[in-house]
């Protein structure tokens, strides 16, 4: 068998005797790649949160899109003044985890019951009204149970209305109207 012997210019590219790669080398080329692959699962793991985040916050402005289009098909009720507040049925089949809550006009507590509470409501002052006039404004909090189970509210619009409320933050409001 002839011996291929290498051109003049293809030993200066490669000098030296070395045949492979040394030690340092092939620990320079294993580290290189753990960095590559710690960036990547970081890059999913957060990726991973982030996706879970907007369906939580996914649902619950559909929760309480669907609750205020429930609430739109009952009927008026126009019994509330302040002291007695009109309520309205709450949508059923609520996925696990979430809860729907509605807020009182005199404070920053939010109502825990069956039902969602309409405030009597002055458009021409912003703010609730003494007595129902044929408007009324909901306000609805979503709640999402975390892997704490504890309440986690979902903010999804912020109320910035310093008579309803006491400011509470809030997750979806609107209006009934008497017609």
């Amino acid at each position: 068998m002839k011996r291929v012997r290498l051109s003049s210019k293809v030993r200066r590219a490669f000098p030296g005797s070395s045949r492979g790669f040394v030690l340092i080398e092939a620990l320079i080329a294993i580290a290189l790649i753990g960095i590559v692959v710690v960036a990547i699962l970081g890059a999913l793991s957060t990726t991973s949160k982030t996706v879970s985040l907007a369906d939580e916050r996914t649902t619950a402005e559909s929760l309480a899109r669907m609750q205020m289009e429930y609430i739109k098909g009952q009927g008026y009720n126009s019994t509330g003044s302040l002291l007695t507040l009109p309520t309205y049925q709450k949508i059923g089949n609520i996925p696990q985890g979430y809860s729907i809550w509605s807020v009182a006009s005199n404070s920053s507590t939010i109502v825990i019951s069956a039902n969602i509470v309409g405030i009597p409501w002055d458009s021409q002052n912003n703010k609730p009204a003494g007595k129902d006039d044929g408007l009324q404004k909901i306000a609805l909090v979503i709640k999402h149970k975390d892997p704490a189970n504890q309440d986690k509210i979902i903010y999804t619009f912020v109320n910035t209305n310093p008579y309803w409320a006491n400011g509470a933050n809030i997750t979806l409001e609107a209006y009934k109207v008497n017609r």
